[in-house]
């Protein structure tokens, strides 16, 4: 006798076969719903579906259509920007390093959410999940989309923490802008106020170490950027401390980073004069540098972002490298919270 609605084959019911591959691949089933955890799980057998399993219920994404945006917006150039926000207060707006992304603000933006501001961080065009433009990649578009930024979200009296190319961003963005919606600068391990080598700047680095930097990045970026990821945290030195989970973040923020954005930053922050933005900055301003950072060293860039800017604070951390942000996150983080409530 034959069930209605089932096959035979070769004198067993698709029913039948049905629960042999069930009982087989039962133990397989959290790998699948774990692989197709965003969607629907399904057990397949000649084409049709044997068992489903729900995703995890997610919360819906806001609807353009209903006058809610979600976080990202599209500068006059067309290109789209997402941004991070979090928390409520006086916002401070983080920018971030080359070649990461607003991920490399986390524990800082967390920090101070959690005592009462709000903290903004967006990725810079090129990076993160921010659109990969051809052209923009240069330090006035940089500073001109933090403008609008700053103007969607009607931001006042904020406090804008730069981050060795993001230190020029905030700097540029002041002198182009002005400094009537800014309260506060911190420029962290900044790569201001010119990082290459001239006749006005004998103290820069020498112009061959950041054409040697675009040819490891044409060559094979993703190797160079786990190479990279060494010096950058001072994980090069004897004694230090390495954590495998920092350098494989590095590696993978700085790989979802366009390649023109990549290369055309190398430019960006190595031959932007910024002597002048700094002479602009107007407001209290924290330096933060490491006396070890290998990126931008201390003597032609913290010392002198120091005597260029009229109300800077210059704390050096012993030992530091380019990455204070994660390698002395609590000692920045103190540093930034007792500044802002100056």
């Amino acid at each position: 006798m034959r069930v209605p609605g089932t096959a035979r084959q070769g004198g067993i019911s698709q029913n039948a076969i049905a629960a042999a591959i069930a009982m087989e691949t039962s133990k397989y089933w959290p790998v699948a719903i774990g692989f197709f955890g965003l969607g629907t799980a399904y057990l397949v057998s000649r084409g049709e579906a044997l068992f489903r399993f729900p995703a995890p219920s997610l919360p819906s994404l806001p609807n353009p259509s209903t006058g809610r945006t979600m976080n990202t917006f599209i500068t006059r150039d067309g290109t789209e920007i997402h941004y991070k926000d979090w928390g409520s207060g006086q916002p401070v707006v983080f920018s971030h390093a080359w070649p990461l992304s607003a991920d490399a603000f986390e524990e800082q933006m967390f920090y101070l959410a959690s005592r009462g501001y709000r903290c903004i961080a967006h990725d810079r065009r090129g990076y993160g999940r921010s659109g990969q433009s051809w052209q923009g990649n240069d330090m006035d578009t940089y500073a001109d989309d933090l403008a609008e930024l700053v103007l969607k979200l009607g931001l006042r009296d904020a406090v804008h923490v730069g981050h060795s190319i993001g230190g020029g961003e905030v700097a540029r963005y002041i002198a182009r802008h002005g400094s009537q919606r800014v309260a506060k600068v911190a420029l962290i391990a900044s790569a201001t106020p010119l990082m290459l080598r001239t006749a006005a700047n004998p103290q820069g680095l020498p112009g061959a170490m950041f054409e040697q930097l675009r040819a490891s990045v044409r060559a094979d970026r993703s190797q160079f950027f786990e190479d990279l990821s060494l010096p950058y945290y001072g994980y090069n030195r004897a004694g230090a401390k390495v954590s495998a989970g920092v350098r494989k973040s590095f590696w993978l923020q700085a790989m979802t980073a366009g390649f023109p954005a990549v290369y055309f930053g190398i430019k960006a922050f190595s031959e932007t004069d910024q002597t002048e933005d700094l002479k602009r900055l107007d407001i209290p301003t924290l330096i933060l540098h490491g006396d070890d950072d290998q990126m931008v060293p201390l003597e032609n860039s913290g010392r002198q972002q120091a005597r260029l800017v009229a109300h800077a604070t210059l704390k050096v951390y012993q030992g530091g490298s380019h990455g204070l942000v994660t390698t002395h996150r609590d000692a920045v983080n103190e540093d930034l919270l007792a500044f802002i409530m100056e």
